[in-house]
């Protein structure tokens, strides 16, 4: 059933104006960064928001009983209309990934459930309805999750582990029509995860645990030349590109901080520079289609053990 819900109008009420215009939606509670929260009226915790192609709309995540804590269902919030509804709710755990979760040629969104039998990746027509997804990825020893689709639509890239096992994540890809076999493109025996296309299809850049620490790198969309683009203490996650494939934006958990900020850093390799300020956790952020903002989620505290979190947006700062 569809929620027809309504937030606050924007204030420049037409569709194909900057989101960034005067009086936004949530602009009644500021962040020193200049971050404002998008007012979605949904119970529960408001997670992983990817953009429409078009710019218009957002998706998102609601896990019902707090910050990754299941049942959890997909939500499309329109930008301007206000209105709200349920794509996908079925009981179970449906988790989209932020980035390049919703296709624009194909108009179909990818997301992980964690229906019988197991995490598997399914995807649907952004205009349908709950109940008419359909399972791609089919294994009886493998769970999949965290999928991102290839630019033209064709392919899927996620996140493959081992049944019951959460560790030792291998970023695997396999075409959505089953003409070609699964192909694993990080080391079985390493630790990957998230991944994300770039928009021009030759880079998926992840995430890789080394030393107890998280670190993003990109590779070929077929898992050649690996890169490491982070370094220095402290976990760096959720990474998505911006729009010309030129930014990488990520999650940075500073260790001499508290909470953790979104950073950019160049997808060529480069020196990060800092999004938001703020004391508790910004994350599992997307950049619009435009490249004038960036939507993430955030949390006055730790997110883990929490009631959730709620959905901000932020102007992309000058580089």
């Amino acid at each position: 059933m569809a929620i027809g819900i309504c937030l606050p109008v924007l204030a420049c009420g037409l569709l194909g104006e900057p989101l960034g215009s005067p009086d936004p939606i949530g602009a009644d509670q500021p962040r020193d960064d200049g971050a404002y929260q998008i007012e979605i009226p949904s119970e529960g915790s408001l997670q992983n928001p990817a953009w429409a192609p078009d710019g218009q709309a957002l998706l998102v995540t609601r896990f019902q009983n707090g910050y990754n804590r299941e049942p959890a269902d997909l939500l499309i919030v329109d930008l301007h209309s206000g209105e709200v509804r349920t794509l996908v709710s079925d009981g179970s755990g449906n988790v989209n990934l932020p980035g390049a979760s919703w296709n624009g040629p194909t108009g179909q969104i990818a997301f992980s459930s964690t229906r019988d039998p197991h995490d598997e990746i399914y995807v649907i027509d952004a205009k349908s309805w709950p109940g008419e997804e359909v399972r791609i990825t089919h294994r009886r020893d493998r769970m999949a999750y965290e999928p991102s689709l290839s630019p033209a639509g064709a392919w899927v890239v996620f996140e493959s582990h081992e049944l019951d096992i959460e560790g030792n994540g291998i970023i695997t890809t396999y075409r959505l029509d089953g003409t070609a076999p699964y192909q694993m493109l990080t080391d079985p025996n390493g630790d990957c995860r998230q991944p994300n296309w770039s928009p021009a299809g030759d880079l998926i850049v992840y995430q890789s645990l080394a030393a107890g620490q998280w670190d993003i790198w990109v590779m070929s969309a077929e898992g050649m030349e690996h890169r490491q683009l982070t370094e220095g203490s402290g976990d760096k996650t959720d990474a998505s590109f911006s729009p010309d494939g030129v930014w990488i934006i990520y999650s940075y958990q500073d260790p001499d901080e508290e909470g953790a900020n979104l950073y950019i850093v160049p997808s060529s390799g480069g020196d990060p520079a800092r999004v938001t300020e703020f004391d508790g956790y910004d994350g599992a952020a997307s950049w619009s289609p435009d490249g004038n903002q960036i939507v993430f989620e955030s949390c006055s505290g730790d997110p883990d053990g929490s009631a959730g979190t709620t959905i901000w947006m932020i102007d992309v700062p000058d580089r």
